[in-house]
């Protein structure tokens, strides 16, 4: 994902799914499937149910993105 392209944004997980996948509420509402990247997916930090995250989301398709970093 380009990361001048991306589109950021706040949720919460509302879903925990097989391999890493999560499914995450925006503040707005709108649910999209997320993957864990980056330095999280190589330490394997665990990810709860209502855990705050932070998604990177590509333009051109709204219904994927990837975690990048937790909130509190």
């Amino acid at each position: 994902m380009a990361g001048k392209d991306a589109i950021e944004a706040e949720g919460r997980i509302v879903e925990v799914l097989a391999a890493t996948l999560y499914r995450v509420q925006l503040a707005n509402g709108h649910r999209l499937l997320a993957h864990v990247a980056g330095r999280r997916r190589l330490e394997f930090e665990r990810l709860a149910l209502g855990q705050s995250v932070k998604v990177e989301m590509s333009p051109y398709d709204l219904s994927m993105g990837c975690i990048r970093a937790g909130g509190e």
